[in-house]
This record gives structure tokens, C-alpha cells and sequence, in this order.
């Protein structure tokens, strides 16, 4: 019987709360004249309306003062203080509706006292025995759940139980049941607690009030996990989970590997494994140079290329902080492994000390991952995103040259394909560089160029501003409700491009396969359910956190793309293709980076954008030119 009172939904606990006060306030009100009179029929049950009234007065003012709005297993001294309240409210109107209404046996004033005590004690005594039942039902003791969050653990197997070990010495978290897939555990016990089926899930969070739901899979792959979260953004509770069996530190698992659900999960695209002699082609025992190290993709560029045993690893970044967190992260990874570091403070732009620098070091493969990315901020600042993206580019590709650098790969984007922004048509160009130079006779550099869209949680991508705006409590501010984007991580993203790297012939474009465009709003919404939120919008007007749509920005698309053309082919990576697309020559070229470099000496932003309209195929600014430094000065 207890256990299907406790099964209930809170609605219908709510419900059984309302029928029992409604007998009880009768019961006790009878009682009061009882105990008055000295006489259980209480002078022949002569005040029976007086009875029947009480419900009727004491309901109305429980559920304004909020009663059975209390959380019963958080009922404490100020719950107890509202039960003081509603009751003490209630027997004063109930006097005076009494005798308002004038019966015949008037209510004598010393069972008003009475009968506040006996409904005191019996109202608010209720309260506490439910709760006392309530949390007797739970594992891990009366103390712990009264004090902690309830979680379901989803996966009883070995990361599960290892996870149920941790947790019960956790002064936050108690888990309460386990879930599984597998339907011959159903029923059993782990570490004293039952394991149930998937499809009762929804029951469990209602009755044991569970505030989070921790997916304990990490063998599971992306594909499953996408089906989990699917499954579990429905439901009112935050979904925390555990890195990937080799994320997990020695193999056991923590308290401190559990995190927030990874927005990679909710797309459900599964990664293919690196091939261990592409990986290591271009760099094993030899010494590498990463432009841009500091930044998201040159960084985890870093990291990877040190698992494949450099002779040395040079990192070259314009940003002092930049290079100083990346050096003090590398640093002991390098000592480790007896890789040579080293840091050079500088700018991609600044040819000799590219060149000394590739020459000291006698660099044989050069990552150039250095540009200005953020679509906006470049169309601001049309003349340093020039210099930087695309002459920076021509002066690191003509370093590597000269010094006779055998491997140069440029991390190229999505936006350089028919381009609506500055920052994409400079990448193109940059993209036409590396071609032109690749064409000419009489040089060891085989370069290579490697074009993707956006890599998930970089620095000034939606993810990582969506979060915050999740703890501020909203609202997420979405451009366009049509928006998408192709996504991907950015360790498998740095690893795709050193194994295309190492499949190069000189002047090759590689497209990597992004899988499915996402829509940003559906990803927005995802992120706030999977949060614990409902999304406020027109289905759910009451909802926690809603969406913003604030416009495209400057040089935004709605779409990107990933091909100029429909020439493509494929290559030994199933995620790696290999794209045929028009160049120009050497010839060509140089005579229009020519002016363009004298257009930013001059900051002739309308002369350059003339000259990328007529050489970057596609290029199509939807707006006037944005950088205002490009007017002349105004005198004040």
C-alpha cells in the first residue's frame, strides 16, 4: 500500500494531501467541541454544520498560502511556519463565517484554541510523517537524501557501479535506482540499488524527485548517446554523463569526470579513428612549426602532433598570453616525452622572421593555422584582416620556400566558398596563393590545403556563449531561426588535417566531411533542455529560458558550403575528400597581391574590396564596407 502511495505522481500526491485534510478538518473539528463538552456526541452532534463548514473555509486558504505547493521531502521550519499560518488564518475565518451565519448552538470561544491545536498538530504533523515515510524509501540513509540531489545513474555496468561507489561518499548527489538497456538486469540490485528498464524512467524521476539523470556509458558511441538524449531532453531533469572510456584518468571512475552533456553527443556524429601512419607521416622525428598555436585548432594541432614523437615542436603566435598558456600546457608533456619546445612571439606577417626562424630551427613541416576568423570583427576591420588572413599567408608560404620546408598545410573554412564576408574571401585568396606557388617549378614545398566549417566550443562559437547565457537564465540569442551550420570537433578536426597533410600532392584542397548541416535553434533548444530548462516559446509560453533572434550580422550567410564545384573525389580517409576547383597562376596573381598590399598601405578598403570582387569567384559583400578607419580622418 505505502509503495503505491509513493508511486504516485505529485499531482496525485498532491491530491491525497487535499482528501486527507478535508477528513481531518472534520474529524478534528468534532473533536475540539469533544473535548469541550466532556462528551464524545458533543451534546448530540448539535454542532454538525460547524463541521461540515471547516473544509469548505480551511481549502481556499491552504492552497493560497501555498500548502500543497511544499516539496515534501524538503518540508522544514518555514514550510512548518506556512502550515502555522494557513491553520491560525483558517480557524479565525472559520469563527467568523460561524457566527456570521448565526446557528442556533452558538460556538463557544474556548474551542476556538482547541481546535487550532488539535489542526496544528494533525495538519502539520501530517507533513512530517509523509516526509518521514517519503525518505525512509530511499537508499544511502534519512540524512543524506534530505541534504542532497537525487540522480538516476543510466548504464549499470562496470563505469555505473563505479560511479554508484563514488557517489555515496558525495556531499551533493545521491543516486537513488539504476537504469539499463539490458532487460535481464531488470529488477536486480547494485550496491543497494534496483536497476530498472528504460521505460520506466519517467516514473522513477516523478516519484523519487530526481533532479538529474548521469549517463554512466562512456563505450557507448555517438550514435546511441544521440538516441539517450533524445530520449532524456523530454524530461524535467539536467543529463550529466562521462567522458569516453580514454578520457577517463587510469581507467576508474570519479566523482570529478562526471560533466555537462557535450553539444558533439547531441549530434549523434560518430568519429572514425585516426590512421596511425597518416598521423605520423609528416611528423614523427622531425621538427614541426604551428602558426596560430595559441589558438583553438593551432593548440589541439599541438597536442596531437606531440603523441606523434617530434624531433621539436616550434610554436608561433602573435598573442603573449596565447603562447604563454599553450607553452606552460605543453611544456611538461614535452619534458615527458623529450620533445624540444620552443616559442616564438611574432607575427605571421613579418616575412624575415618567418624565414630566420623556419631556418634556425630547420623546420620540415609547417602547420598555418594563424588567421583572423571571427566574420564580424573582420568585416570591422576589413585592412588587418587582409594583411593578416591572406598577405600573412603569401609571406609564411614564401618563408617556407626559402627555407625549404617540405610540408605546408593551411587551415582553410567553409566561408571561403562563394563568400559573402571579407574573412571568407580572404581565405579563398589565401587558398589561390598556396595553388599559384604549388604550380611553379623548382621548389621542395608541397603544400597543401585543408577546408572545413565550424569546430565546436572555439573561441567565439555559439557553444561556449550559449552555456553562459543558460546560467544567466536566458534568453540564447540566435541570429536567424533558419541559420545552419556544419559542426565538428576540434580534435577531430586537427587530426583530420594532419592526416590529409600527409596524403598531399602539391596544391590539393581537402574537404572534410562535416556530416549534416545543423539548424542553430534546434541546437539552442537542445542545449536548454538537456540543461534542465523547458524552452519558452509559443508551445510553451510559461517555459524557463527562451530564444532571441537578433538579425543576421554583418557578413553573415544562412547556409554555408563546403565545394566550389561539383568536381570531387574521393581518397584513402573516408572522411577526407579531395576537390578540383579553378587557380590562377603564379603570373596571374602576383600583380593583384601587389595592390591589394598597396591598398592597405593606403587603407583603400574600396580599392580592395574591387580587387577580391574580380579575382575571388563567388565573393558577393551584401553591405556597404564596414571599416570606418577607411574614411578619411575628421578633424575635431
Amino acid at each position: 500500500m505505502l509503495n503505491e502511495v509513493l508511486s504516485l505522481s505529485r499531482n496525485q500526491k498532491r491530491l491525497v494531501f487535499l482528501i486527507f485534510d478535508v477528513l481531518a478538518l472534520v474529524i478534528t473539528c468534532w473533536l475540539s467541541f469533544a473535548l469541550r463538552y466532556g462528551e464524545w456526541d458533543a451534546m448530540g452532534f448539535a454542532h454538525w454544520p460547524a463541521y461540515l463548514i471547516a473544509p469548505v473555509v480551511a481549502l481556499p486558504v491552504f492552497v493560497r498560502l501555498g500548502l500543497y505547493r511544499a516539496v515534501t521531502r524538503y518540508i522544514g521550519p518555514r514550510a512548518l511556519w506556512t502550515v502555522v499560518k494557513a491553520v491560525s488564518l483558517f480557524v479565525l475565518v472559520w469563527a467568523a463565517v460561524t457566527y456570521l451565519i448565526g446557528f442556533d448552538m452558538r460556538v463557544p470561544r474556548s474551542v476556538l484554541p482547541i481546535y487550532w491545536f488539535i489542526a496544528l498538530v494533525v495538519i502539520g504533523g501530517s507533513r512530517l510523517l509523509a516526509r518521514w515515510l517519503l525518505l525512509q524509501q530511499f537508499p544511502g540513509g534519512l540524512h543524506r537524501i534530505a541534504t542532497t540531489d537525487r540522480v538516476i545513474i543510466y548504464g549499470a555496468g562496470s563505469a555505473g557501479r563505479q560511479l554508484a561507489t563514488a557517489l555515496e561518499s558525495s556531499s551533493e548527489l545521491s543516486a537513488v535506482a539504476f537504469v539499463d538497456d539490458n532487460r535481464a538486469l531488470a529488477g536486480l540490485e547494485v550496491h543497494g540499488l534496483v536497476i530498472y528498464p528504460p521505460e520506466q524512467l519517467e516514473r522513477l524521476i516523478d516519484r523519487f524527485e530526481v533532479a538529474e539523470v548521469l549517463l554512466a556509458m562512456p563505450s557507448a558511441g555517438r550514435t546511441r548517446r544521440r538516441e539517450l538524449l533524445t530520449l532524456l531532453e523530454t524530461l524535467p531533469v539536467k543529463v550529466l554523463t562521462l567522458p569516453g572510456l580514454s578520457d577517463i584518468a587510469s581507467g576508474k571512475v570519479a566523482l570529478s569526470d562526471i560533466r555537462e552533456i557535450e553539444i558533439a553527443d547531441v549530434l549523434g556524429r560518430e568519429e572514425v579513428s585516426p590512421y596511425p601512419h597518416l598521423m605520423a607521416a609528416n611528423i614523427r622525428d622531425q621538427v614541426v612549426m604551428v602558426t596560430g598555436a595559441g589558438g583553438s585548432i593551432g593548440s589541439e594541432l599541438c597536442r596531437q602532433i606531440l603523441t606523434q614523437q617530434p624531433k621539436r615542436l616550434v610554436l608561433l603566435d602573435s598573442s603573449e598570453y596565447g603562447l604563454y598558456q599553450i607553452e606552460q600546457e605543453l611544456t611538461p608533456l614535452c619534458l615527458a616525452s623529450g620533445v624540444e619546445l620552443a616559442g616564438v612571439l611574432g607575427s605571421v606577417t613579418e616575412q624575415p622572421l618567418l624565414e630566420r626562424t623556419l631556418s634556425h630551427y630547420r623546420v620540415a613541416t609547417l602547420y598555418h593555422a594563424a588567421a583572423y576568423k571571427h566574420v564580424p570583427i573582420v568585416e570591422r576591420n576589413m585592412v588587418v584582416g587582409v594583411r593578416n588572413n591572406l598577405l600573412g599567408t603569401r609571406a609564411v608560404a614564401l618563408a617556407a620556400q626559402a627555407t625549404g620546408v617540405r610540408n605546408f598545410v593551411l587551415i582553410s573554412s567553409d566561408k571561403a566558398v562563394r563568400p559573402t564576408n571579407v574573412m571568407g574571401a580572404t581565405k579563398r585568396c589565401a587558398e589561390l596563393v598556396l595553388q599559384a606557388l604549388a604550380a611553379e617549378p623548382g621548389h621542395q614545398t608541397r603544400f597543401a590545403i585543408v577546408r572545413f566549417g565550424n569546430v565546436l566550443g572555439s573561441s567565439g562559437s555559439v557553444i561556449p556563449l550559449f552555456r553562459q547565457q543558460i546560467v544567466a537564465g536566458g534568453p540564447l540569442t540566435v541570429t536567424h531561426p533558419e541559420m545552419t551550420r556544419y559542426f565538428m570537433t576540434i580534435p577531430e578536426a586537427a587530426a583530420l588535417v594532419i592526416q590529409a597533410g600527409a596524403m598531399a600532392q602539391s596544391g590539393d584542397v581537402f574537404v572534410l566531411d562535416m556530416g549534416a548541416p545543423v539548424k542553430i535553434r534546434e541546437m539552442a533548444e537542445q542545449m536548454i533542455r538537456l540543461a534542465g530548462f523547458s524552452v519558452n516559446d509559443e508551445d510553451c509560453p510559461g517555459g524557463d529560458i527562451g530564444i532571441e533572434y537578433t538579425g543576421l550580422r554583418d557578413g553573415e550567410k544562412l547556409y554555408e558550403e563546403l565545394l566550389i564545384g561539383d568536381d570531387v573525389a574521393g581518397t584513402p580517409h573516408p572522411m577526407i575528400m579531395k576537390a578540383n576547383e579553378e587557380k590562377l597562376s603564379q603570373a596571374q596573381l602576383a600583380p593583384v597581391l601587389q595592390q591589394i598590399e598597396a591598398c592597405c598601405d593606403t587603407y583603400d578598403c574600396a580599392g580592395i574590396r574591387a580587387l577580391l570582387l574580380r579575382h575571388v569567384s563567388g565573393y558577393q559583400p551584401q553591405h556597404e564596407i564596414r571599416d570606418a578607419l577607411h574614411l578619411p580622418a575628421q578633424l575635431h
